[in-house]
C-alpha cells in the first residue's frame, strides 16, 4: 500500500500499530520474567526459575481443567518435558513479543502470539470469566494485527517495504 492511499486510512493504521505496540510489549516481559542463559548455559532459553515454576503453574490449570482433550495433552507431554516446554514459551513470547514491538515480520509474530494465546486460553478459561474476557481480547487484538499488516505503519515492515519500492522491487505480499 503506497503511502498516497494510506492518507485516508492513517488514524487507522496508527491505533493499529499503537495496538501492535501494545501487545507486544504484553508479549516482550517473558525477556525480564522468563528468559536466561538456559539453553546449554549460553544460549537465550527460560531461566531457572521459570523451568521451576512453569510445572506448577501448569499442573494447578489443569487440576480442574474440563477440556478433556487438553488436559490429556498437557498432562501426557507437557507436563513430562515441562523444561522444554518452559524454553518454547519464554523463547516464543520473547521472539512474539519482538517482531511485534518492532512491527518486523508482525503477520509471523502475530500468529505465533495467536497460538501461544489460544493454549494460554484453553489452559486457564475456566478459571475465571475474566480470563476468557481477555484471551478473547488478546486474540481478536492479533488477529486485527496479522490481518491490518499492523508492521507497515511505524514498524521495520513498512520501512522495508519502502526500502525495496524505492529500489523498485515488488513486494510480493501487496
Amino acid at each position: 500500500m503506497t503511502r498516497s492511499i494510506m492518507r485516508n486510512g492513517d488514524h487507522a493504521a496508527r491505533a493499529l500499530a499503537i495496538l501492535r505496540i501494545w501487545v507486544g510489549l504484553w508479549f516482550a516481559k517473558a525477556i525480564v520474567t522468563k528468559m536466561g542463559f538456559g539453553l546449554f548455559g549460553f544460549l537465550p532459553g527460560a531461566s531457572q526459575r521459570w523451568i521451576e515454576t512453569m510445572p506448577k503453574i501448569v499442573s494447578k490449570q489443569m487440576a480442574e481443567n474440563p477440556i478433556g482433550w487438553y488436559r490429556a495433552f498437557v498432562e501426557g507431554t507437557v507436563l513430562p518435558h515441562a523444561a522444554t516446554f518452559a524454553h518454547l514459551t519464554a523463547i516464543g513470547e520473547a521472539v512474539a513479543g519482538l517482531c511485534l514491538v518492532l512491527g518486523l515480520f508482525t503477520g509471523l509474530g502475530s500468529l505465533l502470539a495467536l497460538f501461544l494465546t489460544m493454549n494460554y486460553g484453553l489452559a486457564t478459561w475456566h478459571m475465571s470469566p475474566a480470563n476468557q474476557g481477555f484471551h478473547y481480547t488478546l486474540a481478536a487484538a492479533l488477529v486485527a494485527c496479522f490481518i491490518g499488516r499492523a508492521g507497515m505503519t511505524w514498524g521495520l515492515d513498512g520501512a522495508l517495504a519502502d526500502q525495496r519500492e524505492w529500489w523498485g522491487a515488488r513486494r510480493p505480499w501487496s
